[in-house]
């Protein structure tokens, strides 16, 4: 099955509205999740548990409000989607937490079964260290 633009905003759109717990569900329990960059949050995970504890459980505890992702644009080819995203979040400290990503997806159907995420590594470190993260 081929992913298209809107199906994969449509998922996306739990992550812009705070519900993480609803856009991972179109994810893999075994998914293959790579992390990319030289901090802390950087490297392979291969759960969706181990994923999300390692990630977003460890910055939801220094961003009260979440990472508050918000989709810039979507790419899709065949069972592959790149999207572009930006954070706007303020860190517990009152650092602004402005950083982009960019998320390489393959699905299975409309499940998320490989992921390799880029972001701003400088910026992530930054704001660990900044609360003791």
């Amino acid at each position: 099955m081929i992913i298209n633009a809107d199906k994969v905003r449509l998922m996306f759109s739990h992550l812009e509205t705070g519900s993480d717990d609803k856009f991972f569900q179109n994810v893999a329990d075994n998914v293959d999740w790579t992390v990319e960059g030289t901090h802390p949050l950087a490297g392979r995970y291969t759960s969706k548990q181990d994923f999300y504890i390692h990630t977003f459980a460890r910055l939801n505890k220094i961003l009260p409000g979440g990472t508050q992702l918000h989709v810039e644009s979507v790419l899709t080819d065949g069972d592959w989607a790149a999207v572009e995203l930006r954070s706007h979040a303020t860190a517990r400290n009152g650092m602004r937490f402005d950083n982009r990503y960019c998320w390489v997806m393959r699905f299975e159907g409309e499940t998320i079964v490989e992921v390799r995420a880029y972001l701003d590594s400088a910026l992530v470190q930054k704001l660990i260290d900044e609360n003791n993260g």
